[in-house]
């Protein structure tokens, strides 16, 4: 694992945050998608979490599979709605979401957009040339999420503490854990836009 402390000092503001959405933002539903905004639940501290988040990064994107949508379990607008009222309410906490990207393609489809292929951030990267790999944090559950941010050189931080990737750069119980011992860690806040 890399030095916790030393990745905190070496983010500044062109660094990327790519972030998994269930299971990270918000709770997973057993045996179920999140399929519309009343099944949506953040986890307790997200919004806070994103809030602080937004000072370190200089983007903020989330990546995410969503096959309901494949299995006509939902629909596109289903999704849109679930991501227009996530992002008001962060917005509303003081944080901030760039872009987000979804896959509705079957985990069954050959060459699919899902991760942990990279579809999705080569969708980011050309939305926005300034991003960086290397300069690129991917934070998940699941290890798909972990070979996803691994594959582009991405640091990697895994959310939980059951099944945990042993190719993780670091392992957090929650995005709100990391958020605090970010800050913890930091030598000083930074602002969007301040001189590092």
């Amino acid at each position: 694992m890399k030095d916790f402390k030393q990745f905190v000092n070496a983010l500044s503001n062109d660094w990327t945050l790519f972030l998994d959405r269930d299971g990270v933002i918000n709770k997973r539903l057993p045996n179920e998608y999140v399929k519309t905004i009343h099944d949506f639940e953040f986890i307790e501290g997200v919004t806070e979490s994103l809030q602080i988040l937004t000072n370190f990064f200089n983007r903020i994107i989330v990546v995410t599979n969503q096959q309901g949508i494949g299995k006509k379990l939902m629909t596109v607008e289903m999704l849109e709605d679930i991501h227009n009222q996530m992002i008001t309410m962060i917005v509303q906490a003081g944080g901030n979401i760039d872009k987000i990207y979804f896959c509705p393609s079957l985990d069954s489809e050959p060459a699919n957009c899902r991760k942990p292929g990279n579809s999705m951030a080569f969708q980011a990267k050309y939305d926005f040339p300034e991003i960086e790999f290397s300069k690129s944090v991917m934070i998940g559950d699941s290890h798909s999420d972990i070979e996803f941010g691994s594959r582009l050189g991405m640091t990697t931080i895994f959310i939980g503490n059951h099944d945990v990737p042993s190719h993780s750069d670091f392992v957090f119980d929650s995005l709100y854990e990391l958020a605090i011992n970010i800050v913890k860690e930091s030598d000083y806040i930074r602002k969007k836009g301040e001189v590092c």
